[in-house]
């Protein structure tokens, strides 16, 4: 038994025309999956589809372009996915925004409404759309991609970390409501990876010299270093993990900045 195969399995990636998003996306698909690459512009999800399919030598990635902010536009992706190839398997939530970088004291109510909105209630929304039909056949694996960001506090992105928090308790939250069901509900926390997200943290020589030493691994992740992990959670090998959050950020948690 290959505890890492995903052949015939069908998953929504969020967010997957760059970035973690593909790095997982591209690894679902390696594993055997078909895969849907969503993000907000059709064309950067067709050129990624384009490639992971180039790659795998097979059809297994299709373009679906949907906006976070817009519950049709998400409806309109999980149809269409049905549409083409009948269910539903594997949800990975891991697009998200933080349009304000400051104290808390200087966001205004439009910028927090939007981080929490397409950081958590977006999630809600495609959570509750799939879950169903997952519920039903009692199978299904969703993964929400969070961030160590969600375990500490912050002088400047203290909102995006507020939402960070809450996915970990939207799957602590649903993995009890799924359990009964076999549908299980994962989340994934990052540290910083060499992300265009991530890039100001981590493209200034000094500021990634700094990031290295408070690292115990000593370098900054890479996209493929939490797909990894995604797979894991996907797959047989995951089949007993629910509710939990895997944390992957080179220890640097652990060391808690010192």
């Amino acid at each position: 038994m290959d505890l890492f195969d995903l052949s015939g399995k069908t998953a929504i990636v969020t967010g997957s025309s760059r970035g973690i998003g593909r790095a997982i996306a591209e690894a679902f698909a390696g594993a055997g999956a078909n895969v849907i690459i969503s993000s907000r512009k059709q064309d950067a999800c067709d050129r990624t589809a384009a490639e992971i399919n180039e790659k795998c030598g097979a059809e297994r990635a299709v373009a679906i372009a949907a906006s976070l902010s817009d519950k049709a536009a998400l409806e309109a992706l999980v149809a269409q996915t049905r549409e083409r190839f009948g269910q539903i398997d594997i949800l990975v939530c891991n697009a998200a925004s933080n349009p304000y970088y400051g104290p808390m004291s200087g966001i205004t109510d439009e910028q927090f409404r939007k981080i929490f909105d397409n950081n958590v209630l977006a999630n809600h929304w495609l959570i509750t759309m799939v879950a169903p039909e997952m519920k039903q056949r009692k199978e299904g694996a969703i993964i929400l991609i969070s961030s160590i960001g969600g375990l500490v506090g912050s002088e400047v992105i203290g909102a995006y970390n507020i939402s960070k928090a809450a996915d970990f308790q939207l799957a602590r939250n649903l993995a009890i409501e799924f359990g009964p069901f076999n549908v299980r509900v994962n989340a994934i926390a990052p540290g910083v990876i060499r992300t265009d997200f991530a890039r100001a943290l981590w493209e200034d020589p000094e500021a990634e010299a700094e990031l290295r030493r408070v690292t115990p691994l000593g370098r900054i992740g890479e996209p493929e270093n939490i797909a990894g992990a995604a797979v894991f959670l996907a797959s047989k090998a995951g089949a007993y993990v629910t509710g939990q959050s895997i944390v992957v950020d080179g220890g640097a948690t652990i060391k808690g900045g010192l």
